[in-house]
């Protein structure tokens, strides 16, 4: 069973690590007062249709973010505490059950009768655990997963807007990106990560 389990809770991680990623165009228009943060925003690129474009790495951002490499060792922690709870339930049902074998002779026959209905109730219970254990694993890595995302979100319309800079932003990945080459002159990268940390940081001492 463990083998089976730790096998979806991989699966699980690769879901989260897709879902990390997999920040979509964001359209946005400048309107705004001064940033909040220290960051010099980079001078937008006039485009056709005077459009102002730029892109953010999201692999790089997801490396350097410190809210998100605290939250992917907050996950995993919790996944190998969902994992032992399951190790520990089914030893302790294992252990229940072979001492039933052992001395389930010197019980009564009422008192067999409730124990072989208690361990069937609890193998049943069993059946269904791995399926318990991985969903509330997903669970808490979708909602973990929104709230970052929404975060990056968040900053990059604050930032947009407090810069007046530009009306496109793409994201860019190394396995799945909607475009085959982005100037480099056009990557926000580093000052978006570091408005992020300055921000992440700001509220971690409050």
């Amino acid at each position: 069973m463990e083998n089976k389990t730790n096998k979806i809770l991989l699966i699980c991680n690769a879901v989260l690590l897709l879902g990390l990623i997999g920040i979509y165009v964001l359209h946005f228009t400048g309107a705004g007062t001064k940033s909040k943060t220290n960051v010099d925003a980079t001078a937008p690129l006039q485009k056709e249709g005077g459009l102002t474009i730029a892109y953010v790495n999201t692999d790089t951002l997801l490396a350097k973010y410190q809210y998100a490499i605290d939250m992917e060792k907050e996950l995993l922690a919790y996944k190998d505490q969902q994992e032992k709870i399951g190790r520990q339930q089914v030893e302790q049902f294992q252990s229940d059950y072979q001492d039933y074998l052992k001395n389930g002779a010197n019980m009564t026959l009422t008192q067999q009768q409730q124990k072989e209905a208690e361990l069937k109730q609890r193998a049943d219970r069993m059946s269904t655990l791995e399926q318990e254990l991985t969903s509330k694993i997903m669970e808490r890595q979708m909602t973990e997963n929104t709230k970052l995302l929404n975060a990056i979100f968040a900053f990059i319309r604050e930032y947009n807007a407090a810069n007046q800079q530009f009306d496109i932003i793409l994201r860019k990945t190394f396995n799945d990106s909607p475009t085959l080459y982005l100037n480099p002159a056009m990557d926000i990268t580093d000052e978006i990560v570091e408005g992020l940390n300055e921000e992440y940081k700001n509220l971690k001492k409050n």
